[in-house]
């Protein structure tokens, strides 16, 4: 039997505000990286550059509003993509 396909993705928090109701951040997986806006009000997430973003864009909307409250600055976390980068 085949094991699934799966990448780690490591996500650093660079600045939280609350004001601004905004987390802006860092997510790596395999050989990409992109830098992240996540607005919690509005629940919108803004991830540059283009060139991957299909690929970590829902894992990473899901991991966020799963534990945006959770997430501190300075600390870095990881979540498993079901897909092979």
């Amino acid at each position: 039997m085949r094991s699934k396909p799966e990448t780690i993705a490591s996500v650093s928090v660079k600045e939280y505000c609350l004001s601004k109701k905004q987390i802006k951040g860092v997510v790596e997986a395999s050989q990409f990286k992109w830098t992240f806006i996540w607005s919690f009000n509005k629940g919108s997430l803004l991830v540059q550059p283009p060139l991957g973003r299909a690929l970590i864009e829902d894992a990473l909307l899901r991991f966020l509003m799963k534990k945006d409250y959770a997430l501190e600055v300075g600390n870095e976390y990881k979540f498993t993509i079901s897909a092979k980068f």
